[in-house]
């Protein structure tokens, strides 16, 4: 592309998965967030719930000097206490809906226009019909709970994010052809949904960038890019790991981001009508053990800029 990724997208960041020491919401979450803020490559950052009130507090001062874009990252605290948003017991799925509900009240505290979940495991063939009706169940909710929030402003959006299927995370979403008929369902009833979508996870689902992001675009409003690794399952970087550009034996470097990007180019992504100010891509990439956070977002910066001026 010829035309500077600044006029079209919003360039964005995992903090909690760039820098581990920070996951939990607590610890250096507010040096390393700085990190990201005195960098104006990014314009963007998703950041997860804060462990108290103090620490929000300085995200949203950090974060409104900077004027940086906001997403909250829902996705950690379901997976850290094990939670389903498609759990069969109504008791189960209503705890992760609670859950749920306090990344919303952060997202509004923060200006935050999206909130990023994931559904639970994948109940196998038997019970997924019944799993697809809880985490359509469990998307309405909160959905309504944002609009309820929103004191007639634009609510915050809730994102699902697509997750393999069968080698780490085991999701029922899962396929993307799945996630796509679920928000057909969701819709129904409530607007402020849509999809996340991976390019880490394109190699877990086994997927193509034209199968995922053709049939993700009618709900399409939020991207991650990263890299993948599924040779040696005794490898810290095996499965939905998110290592850095350039691991060895990985499977995404310039060549699958270039491709990534002509097809979000193709499928209209960039003119997208999106909650954020301009559509979203986050790098999503860890440090394994004895990598620096700080080399491998630079790498990620230069794939990035690479891919973007070949696609």
């Amino acid at each position: 592309m010829t035309e500077s990724f600044e006029n079209l997208v919003l360039t964005g960041i995992i903090h909690p998965m760039a820098f581990p020491a920070a996951a939990k919401g607590d610890g250096p979450v507010l040096d390393t967030l700085a990190t990201i803020a005195h960098d104006d490559f990014f314009t963007a950052v998703e950041v997860r719930r804060a462990a108290s009130p103090d620490i929000l507090e300085g995200e949203r001062k950090l974060l409104s000097e900077a004027m940086m874009e906001v997403i909250v990252a829902g996705q950690p605290p379901l997976l850290g206490a094990k939670l389903n948003l498609n759990a069969l017991d109504d008791s189960a799925r209503q705890a992760a809906v609670a859950d749920v509900r306090l990344s919303i009240d952060e997202a509004y505290a923060l200006g935050a226009p999206i909130v990023a979940v994931l559904s639970g495991p994948d109940p196998g063939d038997a019970d997924r019909e019944a799993g697809m009706a809880a985490l359509t169940q469990s998307l309405v909710e909160l959905a309504d709970y944002s609009t309820s929030r929103a004191a007639g402003k634009k609510p915050v959006f809730i994102s699902l994010e697509t997750f393999d299927r069968a080698i780490d995370k085991r999701c029922l979403i899962g396929p993307t052809a799945l996630a796509a008929e679920l928000m057909d369902r969701v819709k129904q009833s409530v607007a402020n949904v849509g999809l996340t979508v991976d390019l880490s996870h394109l190699p877990l689902l086994g997927e193509t960038a034209d199968e995922m992001l053709e049939t993700a675009a009618p709900h399409l409003i939020h991207v991650h890019i990263g890299n993948a690794y599924i040779d040696q399952t005794d490898d810290p970087a095996y499965g939905d790991q998110h290592p850095r550009f350039g691991y060895p034996g990985s499977l995404n470097g310039v060549t699958a981001v270039t491709r990534f990007l002509r097809v979000l180019k193709r499928i209209g992504y960039f003119e997208a009508k999106v909650p954020t100010r301009k559509p979203v891509i986050s790098f999503e990439i860890k440090p394994v053990p004895g990598e620096s956070s700080e080399a491998i977002i630079a790498g990620a910066k230069r794939v990035f800029k690479e891919a973007w001026y070949a696609a």
